[in-house]
């Protein structure tokens, strides 16, 4: 017979059993890898945040266990472990995929295609937002904007960047990472798993040969605001429907004045004594 909440004493102000223990063996690493952390913080309680991802590479996700663990060596309570770890997103509160699939649907991407892929997504690997595959492989979820506007529409994987996305694309992304196949980010670190990143994100280096320098960096969209702050100029760049076959346009090269917004240092009087401005006409009177 299928005992009851109630009949547990679930919602009647009984204490909640204990969460179980780590192993001896896994407790002994986990503590010996904490004392690490903490050691480069003058204040114990500031090594929260990695030594939080320190136990979600353990068990892929945060576990009652694990903050009762952080709680232990940073010597605070479990109250104060749980309210950070369910304030940010970056830590799960439940079993997780291989790889967690994000797909930004903030406003440029979503226009851009996010929330088409999105969808295309949902239906080919038959989750909803925030749920993982049988087969344990890929977690699928809405992301919020991770500054990669000009990439529009972007998919992370274990926030690595896949940029300049379509439906057919992420498709097959999620079809290799389930499959086992090599799968390379459109630029930074070689993808690993959702624990191998979290060990990574705990402050530990990646032991992976290769696995940093092989990475890419900002590509030419980035690169764009700092070539016209230096004064180098470019052809805009013109957004064809997805559709529609390019047509030639008149693009607008901007003057030196043009380009300046509110916010870019002139020369004044105030700033140039070379060129002092006279009185004022209320000065004057």
């Amino acid at each position: 017979m299928t005992t009851s909440s109630s009949e547990r004493g679930v919602g009647l102000g009984m204490p909640e059993l204990p969460p179980p223990a780590y192993p001896d063996d896994v407790r002994a690493r986990l503590e010996r890898d904490a004392r690490e952390v903490i050691a480069r913080y003058p204040d114990s309680r500031s090594a929260l945040l990695p030594l939080l991802h320190l136990v979600q590479s353990e068990d892929g996700y945060v576990t009652r266990t694990g903050m009762k663990f952080c709680a232990d060596v940073l010597e605070l309570t479990t109250a104060e472990v749980t309210a950070v770890a369910t304030f940010y997103s970056m830590y799960r509160r439940r079993p997780s995929g291989d790889y967690q699939v994000g797909v930004c649907t903030n406003t440029l991407c979503a226009v851009m295609g996010g929330d088409a892929i999105f969808e295309t997504l949902q239906e080919h690997l038959g989750v909803g937002n925030g749920e993982t595959t049988g087969d344990g492989k890929v977690t699928l979820e809405h992301i919020e904007c991770n500054a990669a506007c000009d990439y529009a529409p972007v998919v992370m994987v274990n926030w690595e960047f896949f940029d300049n996305q379509t439906p057919a694309s992420a498709t097959r992304l999620v079809d290799d990472l389930r499959a086992g196949a090599p799968v390379e980010p459109t630029r930074g670190a070689r993808l690993c798993t959702f624990k191998e990143t979290a060990r990574i994100l705990a402050g530990f280096p990646d032991e992976r040969p290769g696995a940093v320098e092989e990475g890419g960096s900002a590509g030419h969209a980035s690169l764009v605001g700092l070539r016209l702050a230096k004064g180098e100029t470019q052809p805009a760049r013109v957004v064809h429907p997805r559709d529609a076959a390019p047509r030639e346009e008149q693009v607008h090269d901007p003057s030196p004045t043009e380009r300046l917004s509110s916010h870019d240092p002139v020369d004044t009087s105030a700033s140039d004594p070379a060129h002092p401005s006279g009185p004022t006409a209320e000065e004057g009177e």
